[in-house]
């Protein structure tokens, strides 16, 4: 896995439109990955977000994408719909499964609020699409330090996966960046911040109001109220 570094060469990756090497950035509309596209962007890349529809009960996180790619003026914006909820097993993707609430973050062992194969299915999709734009760079703002104890976003499942990846494509390689695998949430808000992201577009919770009101009880409210707290930056979040 490499980290968020610009490629050796341009000449190495299909440019794009700006003649900046393409690198697609997997954009869910959360505090992380709107942070990750932003440092694709400052890192050299020209930003591809692919968004997935994979039915989750957070469904307002996709017109958050929406608003964050728009915003960005990403070179282009992808929307692929993957109903992981045929096969269940997530708080996330269940109606029948409640969101667990006012737990601490990471305790307990795996949360219902795993999806299986999630991040598995999304970079497979993703890599895809960097085949056919001829790009050679695929991030993602999975983190492993400030998150829930989801086995596929520790860095030696993403080494692991590039390595897959390195034998099952046509491509001579892909890519894939972390840069926030090993930081803090405080940290990424900081370097956010410092990016000039608005976090105010982005939304966090699992289990939002009708409104689109974060929750703020949920694993991810948890998380998102405390670095920004920790980080000493305003939380533009509104919660219920």
């Amino acid at each position: 896995m490499n980290e968020c570094t610009a490629p050796e060469s341009e000449s190495s990756t299909q440019p794009g439109g700006t003649g900046l090497p393409r690198a697609v950035v997997l954009l869910s509309g959360g505090l992380d990955s709107t942070t990750v596209l932003a440092i694709a962007r400052a890192r050299g890349f020209e930003p591809w977000a692919l968004t997935v529809r994979y039915g989750q009960r957070h469904a307002v996180e996709i017109d958050a994408a929406r608003r964050v790619a728009a915003a960005a003026g990403v070179a282009g914006h992808e929307e692929i719909a993957v109903d992981l909820g045929r096969i269940g097993g997530s708080a996330l993707t269940s109606d029948r499964i409640e969101v667990p609430k006012d737990r601490e973050p990471g305790e307990g062992g795996i949360p219902v609020t795993y999806v299986p194969a999630r991040n598995t299915v999304l970079l497979s999709l993703a890599v895809a699409w960097a085949e056919v734009l001829g790009a050679e760079d695929v991030f993602i703002g999975v983190n492993s330090i400030d998150y829930s104890g989801y086995p596929d976003c520790r860095p030696e499942f993403l080494e692991a996966f590039e390595r897959a990846v390195a034998l099952g494509l046509a491509a001579d390689r892909i890519r894939i960046h972390a840069p926030l695998a090993e930081l803090t949430k405080a940290e990424i808000i900081r370097w956010g911040t410092e990016l000039g992201v608005d976090y105010a577009m982005t939304t966090s919770c699992y289990d939002p109001s009708p409104s689109g009101a974060a929750c703020g009880r949920c694993e991810a409210c948890i998380l998102r109220r405390r670095g920004f707290e920790e980080a000493g930056v305003g939380d533009p979040t509104t919660y219920v």
